[in-house]
């Protein structure tokens, strides 16, 4: 069994790679998540303690995952899916997803999956798996090299209560 970590509404679980990190937050209140796809819209229903997930299978600057990321969460932004073999998908920096349980991946094209328990990931954090749980998130499969940690960022702006 792995141990859950445990996690309110201003902290974030931060998965970190020597390359690539993954950021995972909970989710406060219920509320439907749109998809957009190129044939159309799917709705699917997001409850309290669900996990919201970036993933940065290149790395980068850690506040345009945290933005993204509070972009669903609290905001509920819908979640734009390309076709498979879009050309922009290889421009994604930041991908999210959005369930009660979230597989990480490195086989599949980023940005493509409208399956949200999918998140494309390096190579480094391919198989992690995030669950939610009473307590906050429980991690499965993390690695020796991979670290997990607690971070509360802080926006600048007057942001509504993501409750």
């Amino acid at each position: 069994m792995s141990p859950c970590v445990t996690m309110d509404l201003q902290t974030l679980l931060l998965i970190e790679g020597t390359r690539s990190f993954v950021l995972a937050g909970i989710i406060g209140k219920r509320f439907p998540l749109c998809l957009e796809t190129l044939t159309g819209e799917v709705c699917v229903t997001l409850d309290r303690g669900d996990i919201v997930a970036v993933s940065a299978p290149e790395g980068g600057p850690l506040e345009p995952a945290v933005m993204l990321l509070e972009l669903v969460r609290s905001y509920h932004h819908p979640v734009i899916v390309l076709p498979s073999g879009h050309p922009g998908s290889k421009r994604l920096r930041f991908i999210v997803s959005a369930a009660s349980e979230i597989s990480l991946s490195c086989t599949i094209q980023r940005g493509t999956h409208p399956e949200q328990h999918l998140l494309c990931s390096s190579d480094e954090l391919a198989g992690v798996i995030l669950r939610r749980k009473e307590c906050g998130i429980e991690i499965h499969h993390l690695p020796p090299a991979i670290h997990a940690r607690l971070i509360r960022p802080s926006l600048a702006m007057d942001a509504p209560n993501p409750d």
